[in-house]
């Protein structure tokens, strides 16, 4: 739900009053909910990245894996993890996780990076970073993604749309 805070006030009792304005009919939920002990989060509101703007890279996923000569899957995990943004859990914090050594994991997850290798007890295991899929990348996330593409793209001759063009996109895929 998208809203605009509005004010902030201090209670007599010490407690701080937070008024915000709400972009849908709240009413239903609000006598529902009315008088319960909530769990609050108010984060800044970021656009999620537009259906065109993945098209759009799939686009460049496609023709960068013509050129290479491998797989679309390949070519997009590459630009996920060089470009893409690093998942993180509701605090904020970077999502991990290390597997024993002799475990594949691209079986489990497509969007990793190993950063380190660890012994514990005889045994190695690798740690590694998780990336975002693009379906959960928000607006400015994505066009990240796809400069790091036609940045690829350039690099391996590929045209892709002009920089005037491009910049077209992104002024809607913003508004999206």
């Amino acid at each position: 739900m998208r809203g605009r805070l509005i004010d902030l006030s201090i209670g007599l009792n010490r407690k701080q009053r937070v008024t915000i304005e709400l972009d849908r009919d709240f009413r239903e939920d609000f006598d529902r909910l009315k008088g319960a002990e909530l769990d609050v989060e108010i984060k800044k509101h970021r656009n999620r990245r537009s259906l065109s703007a993945n098209a759009y890279f799939h686009v460049l996923v496609n023709k960068i894996a013509a050129e290479r000569g491998g797989s679309v899957e390949a070519a997009k995990e590459s630009l996920v993890i060089e470009y893409g943004a690093l998942a993180t859990d509701d605090d904020g914090v970077t999502v991990g996780f290390k597997l024993p050594a002799s475990v594949d994991v691209s079986t489990i997850y497509p969007y990793v990076k190993c950063f380190d290798t660890r012994e514990e007890n005889g045994k190695l295991f690798n740690c590694y970073l998780v990336y975002k899929q693009t379906h959960l990348m928000d607006s400015k996330e994505m066009a990240r993604l796809i400069d790091g593409a036609i940045e690829v793209a350039h690099e391996l001759g590929i045209e892709t749309d002009t920089p005037d063009q491009i910049a077209r996109y992104k002024h809607i895929w913003s508004k999206s």
